[in-house]
């Protein structure tokens, strides 16, 4: 087997969750025609042995995590629908990893309606389909009209995380759309749709969340839990000084509900990925932030194409011990992949 990157953001569909789909091609490519949009976009998804083994053989990655695409089970607001459609995409991501598993791994999906059940799935998925952790796509929508959000940083979620803990397994947090309320007429991404997505809207988003984790008293509670975030942490590196600046005042200090700052979970419960950000300059800026053994190597297949994720690689001008370590040795530790360090 060939030794090169491992990469842990790739995103796939399973047969039974295409015509979900259907909702977010507009989004996803807005001078398009929904249909032929989507047609190329499902292959795309749905490949996992064939032309993305290829390209991966053809330019250098070893292994890929593999995960539900966006917005999976936080996208589906009725409890029941959600937790079978988990069931069914982890049962059948699990059949095709076994497939070649020198090559392929997977993340877990969850319905996150009920935290007691998602941890119930997440057990399930790694004791026994062999999952190494579990991806979330931002928010839970709930409600008839999907309109409502609910975020994992409350007490509520409380038995998820004592689970994630116990199976000492990462979570990765993923961006999603907006629900279809938030872009009505005269809406704040209403009448800006061209703010929607990878560029701008998922970033802002996600950072929200994550900033929500971080200051909720979680990682106090449960200091084991590991979480990722790709896209270079949704630029939140890049925010660390004067978001803790703020959040050590003393007049905030007092009262947070975290004993920490922000920066220190980062160095302490946060990963960080390149998926979708190739940016040499960033990357450094993070490894000098919250350290080298916090960043790991990603693509976000099929969104962005594996021969460009690797050109771009293939430049990056880090000493080689940590190359090394964002390229391959660092995932191989955090999702304790089956995968030979050297």
């Amino acid at each position: 087997m060939m030794r090169g990157t491992i990469a842990v953001e790739e995103a796939i569909i399973d047969p039974s969750g295409v015509a979900a789909l259907s909702q977010w091609a507009t989004l996803l490519s807005p001078a398009q025609n929904a249909s032929t949009t989507m047609t190329a976009h499902e292959r795309r998804l749905l490949d996992i042995h064939d032309a993305r083994l290829k390209s991966m053989d053809e330019e250098g990655v070893e292994y890929m995590l593999l995960s539900l695409t966006s917005p999976g089970c936080q996208g589906e607001s009725n409890p029941s629908k959600a937790e079978k459609m988990a069931t069914v995409a982890n049962d059948y991501l699990s059949s095709e990893v076994k497939k070649n598993p020198s090559r392929f791994g997977a993340l877990a999906a969850l319905s996150m309606h009920d935290p007691v059940q998602a941890a119930a799935e997440l057990r399930r998925a790694v004791k026994e389909l062999g999952m190494f952790g579990g991806l979330l796509n931002d928010f839970q929508s709930f409600g008839d009209d999907g309109e409502g959000k609910e975020y994992f940083d409350t007490a509520k979620y409380d038995p998820f995380w004592e689970a994630v803990q116990e199976l000492d397994v990462p979570i990765y947090f993923h961006p999603r759309y907006r629900i279809k309320q938030d872009l009505e007429p005269k809406t704040q991404y209403g009448d800006r749709k061209h703010l929607l997505g990878a560029g701008v809207q998922f970033h802002l988003d996600l950072s929200f969340h994550l900033y929500a984790v971080c200051s909720s008293g979680i990682f106090d509670r449960f200091p084991k839990v590991q979480i990722v975030a790709g896209h270079l942490g949704e630029g939140i590196p890049f925010n660390l000084w004067r978001a803790c600046h703020w959040y050590n005042h003393p007049f905030k200090k007092s009262t947070r509900p975290s004993e920490h700052d922000y920066a220190y979970y980062f160095k302490h419960n946060v990963h960080i990925t390149t998926s979708g950000n190739f940016s040499t300059t960033g990357l450094k800026f993070c490894i000098n932030e919250i350290g080298v053994d916090r960043c790991l190597y990603a693509i976000d297949t099929p969104y962005e194409n594996v021969k460009e994720g690797q050109d771009w690689w293939k430049t990056v001008d880090l000493p080689a011990d940590q190359k090394e370590a964002v390229a391959r040795t660092n995932a191989i530790r955090l999702f304790k992949l089956p995968l030979e360090e050297k």
